[in-house]
């Protein structure tokens, strides 16, 4: 374990790509570089507000004991191995293409070796401007911070793939926000999160290069991200194996974002992993009452394309997009086609499979698919909080007597009571899974434990983050220090003080369930 000061740092990335070193933070279009040097503009006081213990010491680093270590986690300070940077890349931003987009508020500052040879990118978000900023400031303010730093480190609790968060900075500084683009700027608290993954390479870095038809540059990134990110990928067909495995990962991710009622909020190809990592945590939310239209992102309103439903069918139009991008390096795009067109026959066999678990089923059979699908039709009907009623269905007796006991069982999931005919449809439902849970080759108990492992007990819900938020900006870290210790365990009943529904008065409370793409 050393210092973060004392770290040798590696430079990688800025050493085999060509970048724009003049270091000038004004905006401007960076044509023929795959970066730009950016320095983290200094901040009034960084004080250490947040630290993953666990993260670190798979880092090998030790926890900030003195003030230059937390001056390099706020920007106020960069070592000597160091090289920072912004990453030029571009996007399809809520389904139209938005160009040259790259770091507006994120400063990659260098790549560290821990002793197990893993090597990650350190990366400060809020940093200050880059030339990728635009009209920006480059600054994040405390409540976007929180949410990224806690979600961060919550989704690698829940074993859903994800960049991390190492810590949470406060600046001392003010920023003004603009929450809702409606007008009422006001200034906030800033701060700055130090994100952590093997790499930040997203879709959008590659669209950048095919539209400014810069295709060896193309090429060389393309080979070097196979070579240090899939190196046991090799051969003449290496590219085109390796959009076929992005693609099974990007659907991987998918059915975990499912399976925890994971939603993003922006899905655009420049907030795509090409590592298959959650990446990029905005106006995110975990489903509360089920609704596979929900989507906490006012920016995507009224079309709500990024809907909690409609995540894995734009999963892979920006696979799409990915494979465009990348189509110059091919004779023709007869294979990239091929390996898109398989998207959905990968998706449902990993979904059913995971759906399989949530459910405790021994094997998946042939009646099974029919039986999820009415899981689906039924939740979408009923709206019961989803964490809750895959907790209460874990223990559905094996004899269901009447609608009234199926009613009196799943109580504490309703939002409103149910109607007359959504009782009848969850009865009829529950039955038939009673009855199918009796043909399994497996215990009870065994089933049972299959879906503790599936269903998640605690979610950093929104209105839970909100709270933390408010009482951090007043000085108190009560909640915020719970919800730290409850996420890393969050399929066990430990902390249910927070098992309980969304209350009535977050349903329409800014920032508890609706968030803009600022946030």
């Amino acid at each position: 374990m050393q210092n973060l000061s004392a770290v040798q740092f590696k430079n990688d990335f800025v050493k085999n790509f060509k970048g724009d070193e003049s270091g000038d933070l004004s905006p401007r279009q960076t044509p023929g570089v795959f970066y730009s040097k950016a320095i983290p503009t200094p901040v009034k006081k960084p004080t250490l507000l947040a630290w993953s213990e666990e993260l670190a010491n798979e880092l090998g680093i030790e926890q900030p004991q003195d003030q230059k270590d937390v001056d390099i986690l706020g920007g106020n300070l960069v070592t000597t191995t160091m090289h920072p940077y912004a990453a030029c890349y571009a996007g399809h931003q809520f389904g139209n293409w938005a160009g040259q987009l790259g770091d507006g508020r994120a400063i990659t500052l260098a790549e560290l070796k821990t002793q197990a040879g893993k090597s990650y990118e350190l990366q400060l978000k809020g940093a200050g401007p880059t030339p990728y900023s635009r009209r920006a400031d480059g600054r994040a303010v405390l409540r976007s911070s929180i949410r990224e730093y806690l979600m961060s480190e919550a989704m690698h609790y829940l074993g859903v793939p994800t960049t991390r968060a190492l810590s949470l900075v406060s600046t001392g500084d003010r920023v003004m926000r603009d929450m809702f683009y409606d007008g009422n700027a006001e200034y906030e608290p800033g701060a700055i999160v130090m994100r952590v993954a093997p790499s930040f390479l997203r879709f959008g870095n590659f669209e950048i290069l095919a539209a400014r038809n810069e295709i060896e540059n193309l090429r060389k990134l393309v080979d070097w991200t196979i070579n240090l990110y899939y190196p046991y990928i090799t051969g003449e067909d290496k590219i085109i194996t390796w959009y076929k495995e992005i693609m099974e990962r990007t659907a991987k991710l998918m059915v975990e974002w499912l399976r925890v009622g994971f939603v993003h909020g922006v899905m655009n190809t420049d907030n795509m992993s090409i590592l298959g990592l959650t990446i990029d945590y905005g106006p995110y939310s975990f489903v509360d009452d089920y609704d596979p239209n929900f989507t906490p992102n006012t920016t995507d309103l009224p079309g709500r394309r990024y809907a909690f439903g409609k995540q894995s069918s734009v999963a892979k139009w920006n696979l799409g997009c990915l494979g465009g991008a990348i189509a110059p390096l091919f004779e023709n795009t007869e294979e990239l086609v091929n390996v898109l067109n398989g998207y959905d026959d990968f998706f449902w066999m990993q979904f059913y499979t995971m759906m399989g678990n949530k459910l405790g089923l021994d094997e998946l059979r042939p009646e099974d698919i029919t039986m999820i699908g009415e899981f689906e039709k039924v939740l979408r009907m009923v709206k019961p909080d989803m964490t809750i009623f895959y907790q209460l269905l874990m223990d559905v007796p094996a004899e269901i007597e009447n609608e009234q006991a199926v009613v009196t069982h799943f109580a504490e999931s309703f939002y409103k009571e149910p109607t007359p005919e959504q009782v009848e449809a969850l009865y009829t439902l529950i039955k038939r899974y009673a009855d199918r849970i009796k043909l399994n080759t497996t215990t009870r108990e065994e089933s049972q434990e299959t879906m503790r492992k599936a269903n998640p007990r605690f979610i950093l819900r929104n209105y839970l983050l909100h709270q933390s938020i408010e009482e951090l900006e007043k000085g108190d870290n009560t909640l915020f220090e719970k919800l730290q210790q409850a996420m890393k365990d969050p399929y066990s009943k430990r902390f249910d003080e927070f098992f309980a529904k969304r209350p009535g008065w977050a349903s329409q409370k800014a920032g508890c369930s609706m968030l803009s793409c600022s946030s």
